[in-house]
């Protein structure tokens, strides 16, 4: 094999361990994608169309906590595991350092919820839901799958996660049978990750002599303070993606959001596609980055045209099943969740448009472009959603979502060339050359 970029057969993907990396991402949120779908329709028959809006209003507010808690690690961690893989010091260093820095926001944010619920009155129509869901902030800071993918060894991620997924389904379907269990369906998914978050941190300190030791304070500010710009980034990127539902809270009613949770759920499941990819690759792209960069370009365009090709099949497919999927999983026919998940499938397509862009961002540290573009369109999405959800409703949010995903790729490839013409140069130069992908 040549190691001009032209001349790289597209089998070349499948050799690499991104190639394994990417099959365990798959399989872990295969997973995951199962036991929601198998779970949604078990709930939605226990609590009703309504309550389980609220279990999933609750579960968006968590997630959005779980932006703080998450910190940015999950951009930062995986190069700097790959970086330094064959230094055990540096590792153990680095797994304390984010694991403490993670367990201390979880804290930190279990308190804010509490005062924000509790004492100040907000998150009335679903605090008790809320509450008991709080556990997945632990299990986020405990969730160690940036070390894995770092490695490039998520097989066993993915069988612990598939494990604790099977326990979660099982859990739901035996405690919750009517709407005074909803509290409870957060509280297991939770429950359940953390136990399996905890076996894979003794696998990590046992079969991996990797040390877990408790790093001083300045070392853990140290830590956050290099990431704040990849945890605004962060933040402002989720409420643009995620955030939907609970702006479409302050306009619609249950019977509305129930609905628009049935369609949301199902597209942010296939919205993953993208990220999958990208999370799968990352590693590989960064050692490929700073060793081998002109195999580096081909590499990424080859995984570029796949995601596109990925996004197309997805559009192509809910626009023909989208009637039978919410029948399998509602259990009657719901025509808005039918439309809101017609147009909600555009998302993966747009938003796999902007996976070169971010790789590019990740592998060459970046920052401020990725802070800039991320709250620039962040603010498009408010603004853009808050009015649209007003006159349309779930419609008008749906459109929002999917014209912020287009700002989003525009203004990245934008502010990204001021700051490396070359480098994307090079990028879209491999993308549109059919010699790449021979």
């Amino acid at each position: 094999m040549s190691d001009k970029p032209s001349q790289l057969p597209y089998i070349y993907l499948f050799r690499h361990k991104s190639f394994l990396n990417l099959i365990f991402l798959f399989l872990i949120q295969s997973s995951n994608i199962l036991v929601s779908i198998i779970a949604m329709p078990i709930l939605i028959r226990a609590v009703g169309v309504e309550e389980f809006g609220r279990i999933n209003l609750a579960f968006s507010v968590v997630l959005l906590f779980n932006v703080l808690v998450g910190f940015g690690y999950n951009l930062s961690a995986p190069k700097n595991i790959a970086l330094n893989q064959g230094n055990l010091n540096a590792l153990s260093e680095k797994v304390s350092e984010i694991l403490w820095s993670k367990l201390s926001l979880a804290s930190a944010s279990l308190l804010l919820i509490a005062v924000l619920g509790f004492f100040c009155g907000y998150f009335e129509d679903f605090l008790l839901i809320l509450w008991w869901s709080a556990i997945l902030l632990f299990s986020e800071a405990t969730n160690s799958v940036w070390f894995f993918q770092g490695k490039e060894r998520l097989h066993w991620v993915s069988v612990v996660n598939a494990s604790t997924k099977l326990l979660y389904l099982l859990l739901v379907f035996l405690f919750i049978q009517s709407a005074n269990e909803s509290y409870l369906a957060n509280f297991f998914l939770g429950l359940t990750a953390l136990a399996g978050n905890f076996g894979l941190l003794f696998f990590v300190h046992s079969k991996m002599k990797i040390r877990l030791v408790r790093p001083k304070l300045l070392r853990i500010l140290h830590s956050l303070k290099n990431n704040v710009l990849l945890f605004l980034s962060s933040l402002a990127s989720h409420i643009a993606i995620n955030g939907g539902l609970i702006i479409l809270s302050f306009f619609a009613s249950a019977a509305v959001l129930g609905p628009y949770s049935i369609a949301e759920r199902i597209a942010m499941v296939l919205r993953m596609a993208p990220v999958l990819i990208s999370q799968a690759i990352f590693p590989r792209a960064s050692i490929l980055y700073y060793e081998e960069k002109n195999k580096f370009f081909s590499f990424l365009a080859k995984v570029e045209l796949a995601t596109l090709l990925i996004g197309l099949f997805i559009i192509v497919f809910i626009q023909v099943s989208a009637p039978y999927i919410v029948q399998l999983i509602a259990g009657e026919n719901l025509e808005n969740a039918v439309l809101f998940l017609k147009i909600l499938s555009f998302i993966p397509l747009v938003s796999g448009l902007n996976l070169g862009n971010m790789l590019i961002i990740l592998v060459t540290e970046e920052k401020k472009v990725l802070f800039n573009s991320t709250w620039v369109f962040s603010i498009y999405m408010l603004t853009a959603s808050l009015i649209l959800t007003e006159y349309y409703g779930g419609v008008g949010l749906a459109v929002a979502l999917i014209s912020t995903e287009v700002v989003m790729f525009v203004i990245t490839a934008i502010l990204l060339y001021r700051k490396k013409p070359s480098t994307v140069s090079q990028f879209y130069h491999a993308l549109f050359s059919s010699r790449s992908y021979s």
